[in-house]
């Protein structure tokens, strides 16, 4: 399988890209890192900066259908930025639109919010986002990971980096579920 991880310039939380590009990379699949911009991407450690990872390629270079599965790491600022960028939610919109598994982590699911895509599905993440995500149609779950088919693809979320085990699990198994 070939998986994006879409995110941000800045403002990941570190471990929420790292550890599931380690399980991809670990079960032999592709790990693609997409950003707004080329360059490198800062992660973070909560409010504290953390190491930089090399952009493989941009919002404006790719499409869903080049993937197998999308996985939208968190943090704070990461998912924020995300959802002021047209192009990154225009890409997020295609993958559900296209049928392609979506995976998304802790604050991750704000940018689901702005793509429109959380309208009657249920959806695990940090609590701070329950109302966006109820005002947006979605019912926010406080589940470990939580895998929802009631849409056009499979949308597997989870709440906080504690989760990412669980997470990990789930977004292997549903994706490769896909690319059968």
């Amino acid at each position: 399988m070939r998986i994006a991880f879409l995110t941000a310039p800045e403002g990941v939380e570190q471990i929420e890209l790292t550890k599931p590009w380690q399980a991809v990379t670990d079960a032999g699949h592709e790990a693609v890192l997409v950003s707004t911009r080329s360059g490198e991407v800062q992660g973070f450690n909560h409010l504290d900066k953390a190491d930089t990872f090399p952009v493989d390629r941009t919002v404006d270079e790719v499409s869903a259908q080049e993937f197998d599965g999308l996985v939208l790491p968190g943090g704070v600022a990461n998912p924020d930025a995300l959802r002021m960028d047209e192009k990154a939610v225009g890409l997020v919109k295609d993958f559900f639109e296209q049928g392609i598994p979506v995976a998304a982590v802790c604050h991750a699911p704000w940018t689901l919010v702005e793509a429109g895509v959380v309208s009657g599905r249920e959806v695990a993440s940090w609590p701070s986002l329950r109302t966006d995500i109820a005002n947006a149609g979605g019912t926010w779950v406080d589940e470990e990971v939580k895998v929802d088919t009631n849409g056009p693809n499979v949308l597997v979320t989870s709440r906080k980096p504690d989760d990412l085990d669980a997470f990990d699990e789930a977004l292997l198994r549903e994706f490769g579920r896909r690319a059968g």
